[in-house]
């Protein structure tokens, strides 16, 4: 009996603590669908708002939305642990100042550089206000949820940036990109002294059934009849004008919504066509850029086929003249081994040659009578008028005063 009552103990102890576990879990998730369902609502304010005026810092929607994002930011943000071991509250802008590092042209070392922003929570706020400004707020956020390991690092588990609402949140921010915000870096929303609270009031709406009014008009009847005999149906009045005066409402912020709508769908189309008109450019020059690309390539390949054929050609020259060559010095190994006495008989004439034009050089008259010495005729002619004695010698031809030329 003891052990049942035991195990019985044990049993309902194990039942509470799964309980509590599931609680747990359920309010947990009920908090991230919360603040996921605002933080919609919120946009969708301000994207309405934005038609009919500017948002600054004095909007009331953008300081809810301020609120909610930061809300959502802090979601399960785990302490800072110091060196004794103790947890100290942490602000997102330690989490968001390392995970979007990697956006381009980001805006974090020019608000770790403000001088009236000191501390983190304040640089946070001043961080949604740049980033709104600059329109690149969905791309902070998307870039730091993709950096999951620093996410993970920064965050418990059971926080909406750890979840599936991650996702949606950089979705809905998508739209805050058409809208122009005009912020003050140095007003009273970057105290960072205290926490953002959030106004659900404006996203808190109840519907009333037929049955409940028709039962609230039965009240009111009964509560008139019995105040007074002389009642009279008109004391039941105003719930209808009150009706009239709703439903006049409703029609009203419905022709706002219609009209909404209509700029939108402009702005949309208008934005379609514009994109459109760069899209056909953008085609339009890689058309031209392939265009391009395929004449350099044509212009490469020609240029590359004139240089091959040119290599071909000076290949073939080359071993032309080597053949030439060759064949010349065999021609003149040939020649000198075949004739070595005819070279040197030749080489004698020409010493003959020579020397008799060196010694017939200072008779100039001999020069006129037999002509040039250099051919073999002349030669002939000199040498037999030498034998014959027809010709006087060089000492009296020149005393002569008769052969003395003129």
């Amino acid at each position: 009996m003891a052990s049942r009552s035991l195990g019985g103990l044990s049993g309902s102890r194990g039942g509470g603590s799964g309980g509590k576990k599931s609680l747990s879990v359920r309010n947990a998730a009920v908090e991230r669908r919360n603040l996921i369902t605002v933080c919609r609502f919120s946009v969708k304010t301000l994207i309405d708002r934005s038609c009919f005026e500017t948002i600054d810092d004095s909007s009331p929607e953008f300081n809810n939305f301020a609120a909610i994002l930061e809300q959502i930011l802090t979601h399960r943000l785990k302490g800072q642990v110091t060196w004794f071991g103790y947890e100290s509250p942490r602000s997102f802008w330690d989490y968001i100042r390392v995970a979007c590092r990697k956006v381009s042209q980001n805006c974090i070392c020019s608000i770790e550089n403000m001088e009236n922003v000191s501390s983190s929570r304040a640089k946070g706020r001043a961080w949604i206000r740049v980033a709104l400004m600059e329109k690149h707020l969905s791309e902070y956020i998307s870039t730091a949820l993709r950096d999951f390991k620093t996410t993970r690092r920064f965050y418990e588990d059971g926080a909406i940036v750890l979840g599936e609402e991650a996702n949606m949140l950089a979705g809905m921010l998508l739209g805050l990109n058409a809208i122009d915000f005009s912020f003050c870096l140095k007003g009273e929303g970057l105290d960072g002294n205290f926490p953002a609270v959030i106004d659900y009031t404006p996203y808190l709406k109840f519907t009333q059934s037929s049955d409940s009014i028709s039962s609230d008009e039965e009240e009111l009847r009964t509560l008139g009849s019995s105040g007074s005999e002389s009642s009279t149906p008109e004391n039941v009045g105003p719930p209808f004008i009150m009706d009239e005066n709703s439903w006049f409402n409703k029609c009203k912020r419905v022709k706002q919504k219609y009209q909404l709508t209509l700029e939108q769908k402009g702005y949309l189309e208008e934005l379609l066509r514009l994109r459109e008109n760069q899209l056909s450019e953008s085609v339009s020059q890689n058309k031209i850029l392939l265009q391009r690309i395929e004449d350099s390539d044509l212009a490469h390949k020609l240029e590359k086929e004139q240089l091959e054929y040119i290599i071909v050609e000076l290949q073939d020259q080359l071993k032309s003249y080597q053949s030439l060559d060759q064949l010349s010095t065999e021609v003149s190994l040939s020649q000198s081994s075949l004739d070595p006495c005819q070279s040197q008989e030749g080489d004698g004439k020409q010493d003959t040659l020579n020397s008799v034009s060196e010694g017939k050089e200072d008779t100039p008259s001999l020069l006129g009578l037999c002509g040039s010495l250099t051919s073999v005729a002349s030669y002939k002619s000199l040498t037999s008028l030498k034998s014959n004695d027809y010709l006087a010698s060089p000492t009296a031809e020149m005393t002569s005063p008769g052969l003395t030329p003129s």
